[in-house]
């Protein structure tokens, strides 16, 4: 698979991941039915299967490694932190407020996986 390929999958799987991610915080604020629709429960884990293989086969493809590329570190880390505070905020946070709260926070991390993508520096220079 060429690589033009690769990373078209690899960000549009991003940015599916991110918007079903999205909707359903906002479904979670609004306390929607649609929240228990099967298809929300399952789509999320087949998007974010394909962002992952995409993600290891670009990662193989351009002979990059987490532990040689900090950046790519950096991304792995975030993604894990990324993935937890999703799991707060969809499944396991104990309260409506705790939810949300870690819903924005993934948010937040998000940003800084895409931006470290971006720059390929895991220090962002913001001023």
């Amino acid at each position: 698979m060429s690589y033009a390929l690769l990373k078209l999958i690899h960000v549009g799987s991003v940015i599916t991941s991110f918007s079903l991610f999205f909707l359903r915080g906002i479904w979670l604020i609004k306390d929607s039915p649609n929240l228990r629709q099967r298809w929300v429960k399952i789509l999320p884990h087949v998007v974010d299967t394909i962002l992952l293989a995409s993600a290891v086969a670009l990662a193989f493809k351009l002979h990059q490694n987490p532990v040689n590329d900090s950046w790519l570190t950096a991304k792995v880390f975030g993604l894990l932190v990324y993935i937890g505070l999703g799991m707060v905020a969809m499944r396991f946070g104990k309260s409506r407020k705790i939810r949300i709260k870690a819903w924005i926070a993934a948010q937040c991390v998000f940003a800084y996986i895409v931006l470290v993508a971006l720059t390929k520096s895991p220090v962002l220079n913001l001023f």
